[in-house]
């Protein structure tokens, strides 16, 4: 879930401090402009009123009379070009130059320079010059007309290099954009901190529900952070496990006291049956057949008291030899896979594992059981000891008829039985009874098909505790 919460706010405030830093930089690239904008007015205002009075009168070439104030206008045209490298001149409405610097400066006859020229004979200012961005390489033209008598006489035009004005905006760009920058770290380390005080309490949620789902119904949600809702919602979950580990508990003390008080009447039972037995005749079809239900009877109590003290039961886990254990079981089990006539064989390799052995060698007993009960004379069972990633495993294959895809699905849950296995001995409750020993360990048992036939049964324990 930070993966996802994590981004979608980072790209929130990258979004904020867009819009917020991109009109600032647009704003102070506008801002320099128009500051120098409205310098380049006033300096050509202030030649405006220099030239105003000048006595020439425009002539096709240069004129030859000169008074004071021409002479003054020339050398502030002249002092201004040498100090600040504007171009600035002052010309006449046929576009002949009164005063110009740099002396070599004419006015052209098309471009923006004209433009301005044009505009400003119309007896008002041009107008202001088209943003210029820090890549561009463009200049700065202001005309203001020079007015005697409310005529226009002359044009003073001013054009500006923008190298210093872009390198202005350029440095406050820079600076805006290390500002966002700064801001930016912030905003993650706060959307990291914000991240991990609302989602600490999920994680530990997390964690615990899948340590309820393994079968650790002890486990609960621990104290931690976040908002309050949150906090509640731990307290509302802790409520609910407490409930659900009660009424599974209550299920579990039901079934253990109902299978140990049946037992005493059964027994009774099945005593006064053999009672009954000695008054008819022996090869009576009825009383041995009351006699198997009455003892299968009694196996379904043993199985089910068993299953309730497995699902109840702390597993005591240990470092065990994975290996060693199940070549005892091979051992164990040789005789009466022998007297079937099943060939029962191992390839055991030295493995460890985290497991409870009496619990393991419960399961891996019912696995090799039910193998060797449902394969045919002549057939064969393997167990195999592998370790694999975090998990030690024994697969237990046999040669027997194998399920069906719908069988499969369903071995392993309580009185289940196949109905072409109905006549062979069991109670639907060993399988059930090996998983829950497993799982209290966090172990697994798994089924799948053999190859070409049977089935295969695996059995994992973790490799590590």
């Amino acid at each position: 879930m930070r993966t996802r919460l994590l981004p979608l706010l980072i790209v929130l405030m990258a979004a904020v401090l867009l819009a917020l830093g991109v009109p600032l930089a647009v704003s102070t690239a506008y801002a320099q402009q128009q500051k120098v904008v409205v310098d380049r007015i006033d300096d050509t205002a202030r030649f405006a009123a220099l030239a105003q009075f000048v006595t020439d009168t425009p002539t096709t070439a240069r004129p030859t009379r000169t008074d004071d104030r021409l002479e003054t206008l020339r050398r502030e045209l002249a002092s201004y070009y040498g100090v600040y490298g504007i171009r600035a001149g002052v010309f006449y409405r046929n576009a002949s130059s009164m005063a110009n610097a740099p002396d070599d400066w004419v006015l052209p006859t098309t471009g923006e320079v004209r433009d301005a020229f044009d505009e400003a004979l119309l007896s008002r200012r041009s107008h202001d010059p088209e943003q210029v961005w820090p890549w561009q390489r463009s200049r700065l033209v202001v005309a203001s007309p020079v007015i005697r008598d409310g005529d226009v006489v002359a044009v003073v035009v001013t054009d500006s290099p923008t190298g210093p004005m872009r390198s202005r905006t350029l440095r406050e760009w820079l600076l805006i954009g290390a500002g966002e920058c700064a801001a930016m770290l912030l905003a993650v380390g706060a959307a990291l901190r914000l991240t991990g005080w609302v989602l600490r309490p999920v994680r530990v949620l997390d964690a615990t529900t899948h340590a309820i789902a393994s079968g650790r119904l002890k486990s609960r949600v621990a104290a931690a952070g976040g908002p309050p809702e949150l906090r509640r919602l731990a307290l509302a979950f802790n409520e609910m496990a407490d409930n659900v580990e009660d009424v599974l508990e209550q299920q579990r003390a039901f079934v253990a006291d109902a299978s140990h008080q049946l037992r005493n009447p059964l027994s009774a039972l099945l005593l006064r049956i053999e009672l009954l037995a000695l008054e008819l005749p022996e090869d009576n079809e009825e009383i041995a057949s009351v006699r198997t239900e009455g003892k299968r009877l009694a196996q379904v109590l043993d199985d089910l008291l068993d299953l309730a003290l497995a699902e109840h039961a702390e597993a005591e886990l240990m470092l065990t030899d994975i290996g060693r254990l199940a070549e005892e079981r091979i051992a164990a089990w040789a005789p009466a896979a022998a007297a079937k006539g099943v060939r029962l064989t191992g390839d055991c390799t030295p493995t460890t594992g985290w497991a409870d052995p009496v619990t393991l060698s419960s399961a891996l007993d019912a696995v090799i059981d039910n193998a060797v009960k449902f394969s045919p004379e002549g057939g064969t069972v393997t167990v195999t000891v592998t370790a694999a990633g975090d998990a030690s495993t024994v697969v237990v294959t046999d040669t027997g008829p194998g399920l069906t895809d719908e069988e499969l699905s369903r071995v392993g849950d309580r009185f289940w039985r196949s109905g072409r296995h109905q006549n062979v001995k069991g109670s639907g409750l060993g399988l059930s009874i090996t998983r829950a020993l497993l799982a209290t360990g966090g172990g697994s048992l798994s089924y799948e098909h053999g190859e070409p036939r049977g089935l295969r049964v695996t059995v994992s324990v973790p490799r590590s505790g």
